[in-house]
């Protein structure tokens, strides 16, 4: 995807028609030594090498613990956001750390190793075998340890829970250093890049410009529905994709105002609290018709507030049924 990484670093500008710089941002799924050596062979019409930025896939972090290692170290503590930078296949590797997504990322996974219920399969095996009876069938230790590695694999826990399957009894165990290395890992965006004149923090600033894209079209895709498209003539097609520019420009609005305004709400999650305000017209026995707005409430409030809009006017107040 073609990016103007200057002006992406410095002003936030995804994409530039003409550009007397290109380059080009991929995603995690491209990152390969041969597909590197590709990018590294291309030649711009002027002569210049390409540049890029690829990410680096989460499941490919393990070939960078000892790097990792040693960024831990300015890592821990951090209270933003922090960017340093070492050398990998003569290429730029440019570390990211976000402290509030690792501490996020770990309580998830913890939660997660709690939630699965190993103690609960022991205990009711160790309870049979005292003669305890329990509602529902006897267990096997075959059956606890098939029923829990279904339940540590559905978690995306095998590597960290241990579970034994050749061991004739209910065996499992916990890998402290593979939790420790996972651990290691949260919080971390990695980005191998050729491009020699931008500072660290630019290059991550030009590849989460690229990342805004993404989310741009996962907006459209999902909340926005532009398709399917059920239009036969051009002029409808192309009006039905403007309405959707439209609200993709109003839905990337709301999200910059609710962000600035530190209100902890996506716009979907928004526009779901407002929906629930409603006119009313109410008429009984012929009279007059008395119109009014449903009870706006203080949340809703504020939301208003965040996104920088009055609140609806009303002829009378009254309350949601």
């Amino acid at each position: 995807m073609p990016v103007n990484f200057r002006a992406a670093a410095e002003r936030g500008v995804e994409h530039e028609a003409d550009v007397a710089r290109k380059g080009v941002g991929f995603d995690r799924g491209l990152l390969s030594l041969d597909n590197i050596e590709e990018l590294r062979r291309i030649t711009l019409p002027d002569g210049q090498p390409l540049e890029f930025i690829l990410a680096v896939p989460g499941r490919r972090y393990g070939e960078f613990t000892d790097i990792l290692q040693a960024f831990q170290s300015t890592a821990e503590g951090a209270s933003s956001e922090v960017v340093d930078e070492a050398r990998w296949q003569d290429l730029r590797l440019v570390v990211a750390h976000n402290p509030a997504q690792a501490a996020e990322q770990t309580a998830r996974r913890r939660e997660r190793i709690m939630g699965v219920r190993a103690a609960q399969f022991a205990g009711k095996l160790d309870g049979q075998d005292t003669g305890v009876k329990s509602r529902g069938r006897q267990l096997s230790d075959g059956g606890a340890t098939a029923r829990f590695y279904h339940e540590v694999s559905e978690s995306h826990l095998l590597r960290i829970v241990r579970v034994d399957l050749k061991s004739p009894q209910f065996v499992y165990s916990l890998d402290e250093e593979a939790l420790a290395r996972a651990e290691l890992m949260d919080g971390k965006l990695l980005l191998v890049t050729n491009v020699a004149d931008l500072a660290p923090k630019e290059v991550v600033a030009s590849y989460k410009a690229l990342a805004d894209i993404e989310r741009g079209f996962r907006a459209l895709k999902s909340e926005i529905e532009i398709a399917p498209v059920f239009h036969r003539l051009p002029d409808r097609i192309r009006a039905h994709a403007m309405l959707c520019f439209i609200a993709l420009i109003l839905y990337r609005v709301m999200r910059a105002r609710l962000k600035l305004a530190g209100a902890q709400l996506s716009p979907e999650r928004a526009l779901e609290q407002l929906r629930a305000i409603q006119r009313h017209r109410v008429r009984i026995n012929g009279a007059a018709s008395i119109d009014g707005i449903s009870s706006i409430d203080a949340n809703q409030a504020l939301l208003f507030q965040a996104l920088k809009l009055p609140r609806p006017t009303r002829d009378a107040q009254m309350p949601l049924l």
